[in-house]
């Protein structure tokens, strides 16, 4: 009998689905003048994509009116995008009914900038955790306990019965920050937005604060999108950062090879004006870029960066806006100097 061999097909390993994904997006204002004359739009966002897997954290970097924020209450929904799409674990957010959308903003935690002002003064420590959940339909008492007790814990607001009936004015800027990333975890989230969490909180503080929201994330295989314009932090806290300039993401690198040698010349002006406690720093100048950030009103035409670039390829940079050019495996950037590389 005649040897056959027959070439079974192989399973294909599955791919990982983001637990994000952003396609696209363009949040556009409109404004007016007397309330009914249309003044112009401001493209507060114009084209940004990019993917976030569970468990990873990316930082988002760039000064600011770069559009960060924006990006931020886009994705929880705040603000309605004008064109492109939103998808959280493959569901197009723009196809979400009522009961969709508060299934997954109870998905999404947020971290403000400012603690102070995002805590009700009026609410104690025990009604400002209670209230997503009675919002959310969790009205057990012994499980609304449970989880408050579990989540003071985690963000180590302990002694628990010392801090419950506190309001947030009697906390200080630390323990008021670790409150609103309890709030933020009540609900058992997937995905962490923080929106600058420790710019205005004290040195010593910020540390303690990302070590928490790093060891959250371990925990419970969180995808966390970290908005920052101190490039100091972000080397600690994310496995990708991706950089902003006049509401577009510039460039998309891996942390450890962004640090070794950022592509685009306004990542690489974002590190010259980076201070590193080093005494040498006084005896070396640091080339920063002059100008201004550009109007989102009145945009330039071409590569946004190119009025401020000292690499300008003129007639180029300043007629055509770059796409994304792949340098290598970890690293991509909107310029035009990585055209031959591609």
């Amino acid at each position: 009998m005649p040897n056959v061999a027959v070439n079974l097909p192989q399973e294909q390993p599955e791919q990982e689905v983001p637990v994000l994904r952003v396609e696209n997006l363009h949040t556009w204002f409109e404004i007016r003048r007397m309330g009914f004359i249309k003044a112009g739009v401001v493209r507060a966002l114009d084209g940004v994509s990019f993917e976030l897997y569970q468990g990873e954290t990316i930082s988002i970097v760039g000064e600011s009116g770069c559009g960060k924020s924006t990006l931020a209450k886009s994705i929880l929904g705040i603000h309605h995008p004008t064109k492109g799409a939103i998808y959280f674990e493959n569901r197009n957010l723009s196809d979400l009914d009522k009961q969709g959308w508060k299934k997954y903003r109870s998905s999404v935690g947020y971290i403000q900038q400012d603690p102070y002002g995002a805590l009700p003064p009026f609410m104690s420590v025990q009604r400002i955790l209670e209230e997503p959940m009675k919002i959310n339909g969790i009205s057990n008492k012994k499980e609304q306990a449970k989880r408050i007790r579990q989540v003071m814990e985690e963000v180590k607001l302990a002694p628990i019965e010392d801090f419950l009936y506190k309001f947030p004015h009697m906390l200080s800027g630390g323990q008021q920050q670790r409150l609103v990333i309890a709030r933020a975890m009540i609900l058992g989230p997937k995905l962490l937005i923080a929106d600058e969490p420790v710019s205005m909180l004290d040195a010593s503080v910020r540390v303690e604060i990302l070590q928490l929201m790093q060891g959250l994330q371990k925990k419970h295989n969180l995808g966390i999108i970290y908005i920052t314009h101190d490039l100091s932090t972000v080397r600690y806290f994310s496995e990708r950062i991706f950089s902003m300039y006049g509401a577009k993401i510039i460039e998309k690198s891996a942390t450890k090879a962004l640090l070794k040698q950022p592509r685009h010349p306004y990542t690489q002006a974002l590190f010259e004006a980076t201070s590193d406690p080093d005494a040498e720093n006084l005896k070396s100048f640091k080339e920063v870029p002059t100008g201004e950030p550009p109007s989102l009103m009145n945009p330039p035409k071409g590569c946004r960066f190119h009025p401020r670039c000292s690499k300008i390829i003129k007639g180029l940079c300043d007629k055509e806006m770059p796409p994304e050019f792949k340098i290598n495996e970890e690293q991509g950037a909107a310029c035009w100097l990585y055209k031959e590389d591609e």
